[in-house]
């Protein structure tokens, strides 16, 4: 069994870069086994329940990238702490959650961020043969994610991309296109929690492996947004360059200093 802590009410799962390719590699596995139903696939299931089994052939795998905005948003909002309850996998991003998972006497290994995941994700997906579609941000910009990821790792295989939004006039567009491209792997950039939302909303109906939302990343591999520089991120304050490059941002940033307090309170008053 993986590891996992509470932080807020708010699962974390405790895995590296490493550990969360890795899992990423099985769930795709086995839907391709499923989808082509080889002989490998029987004896790889053979011990598996008829639910589990079913569960695998109509159910994408999700990825939530928790970060302290994410566990404050679901103190508030039931239906975004169901999402986070329900995936899959979700990942330590976030300096403040590896701060308080070491709170716990729990110490991660590091941030798993998608910032940085799409890029281990896509250095993987050129090496395995897996299909990555690039779904979100504003137009064009997944697109030239993509020809800049292509650049970078000239084996990937980009399924398609797409600007689309969450609205369910949408939805039509982005599932003939999925449906199409049939890729393993689906990048969502449609912000939190929406993205995060729609994926699970939709768990049932997208093609693929694995979904995850990936926030701002397109924007960071288009080159549309700087990130901080490395030392910055090694001292986990990129947040205050993003702050400093959009002051707009304060309103979401205040949630940092709240989900300390919150999370100071909260050890105190434990029994």
């Amino acid at each position: 069994m993986r590891r996992r802590i509470e932080i807020l009410g708010v699962r974390v799962d405790c895995v590296d870069f490493a550990e969360m390719l890795d899992q990423m590699a099985q769930w795709i596995e086995e839907g391709n086994a499923i989808s082509l139903d080889q002989p490998y696939h029987q004896s790889k299931i053979q011990n598996r329940s008829t639910e589990t089994h079913e569960r695998l052939k109509s159910k994408i795998r999700q990825i939530c990238t928790v970060n302290p905005e994410f566990i404050m948003t679901a103190q508030r909002d039931a239906d975004f702490a169901t999402v986070l309850c329900q995936a899959d996998l979700c990942v330590p991003d976030g300096i403040g959650v590896l701060w308080a998972a070491r709170r716990q006497g729990v110490a991660l290994r590091e941030r798993v961020t998608g910032s940085d995941g799409i890029y281990h994700i896509c250095e993987r997906a050129a090496q395995r043969g897996w299909r990555v579609f690039l779904l979100g941000a504003a137009e064009g910009v997944a697109e030239e994610a993509a020809q800049r990821l292509i650049a970078l790792y000239p084996q990937l295989q980009v399924a398609g991309s797409y600007s689309g939004s969450p609205a369910s006039a949408d939805w039509p567009t982005i599932t003939e296109r999925l449906t199409a491209a049939q890729p393993h792997i689906l990048f969502v950039a449609f912000g939190h929690p929406r993205q995060d939302l729609w994926i699970a909303h939709h768990q049932h109906e997208l093609p693929g492996q694995v979904a995850l939302g990936i926030g701002g990343a397109f924007d960071f591999v288009a080159g549309v947004t700087l990130r901080a520089p490395k030392w910055m991120q090694r001292w986990g304050i990129e947040w205050l360059y993003r702050l400093l490059q959009q002051p707009w941002r304060w309103r979401r940033m205040i949630v940092l200093p709240l989900f300390a307090l919150r999370v100071l309170w909260r050890e105190r008053n434990s029994p």
